[in-house]
């Protein structure tokens, strides 16, 4: 029982005293760039998935 006693008091030191945590506003420019990097990956996903539809669509007709 020392053992998980002295585990979660070493982990909460850690965690107030050792980890730089981002400020509110450094987390929403981070939000805001997970966000627009999510969008053009999709549209680029939708393009190709668009691009190889044609293409079958094309190859399956002949």
């Amino acid at each position: 029982m020392s053992r998980i006693r002295l585990f979660i008091s070493e982990t909460y030191n850690e965690l107030t005293t050792k980890v730089s945590w981002p400020t509110w506003s450094e987390l929403q420019e981070s939000a805001i760039v997970v966000m627009t990097a999510s969008l053009i990956i999709g549209v680029v996903v939708y393009l190709i998935d668009l691009g190889f539809s044609g293409l079958l669509s094309i190859l399956y007709s002949l």
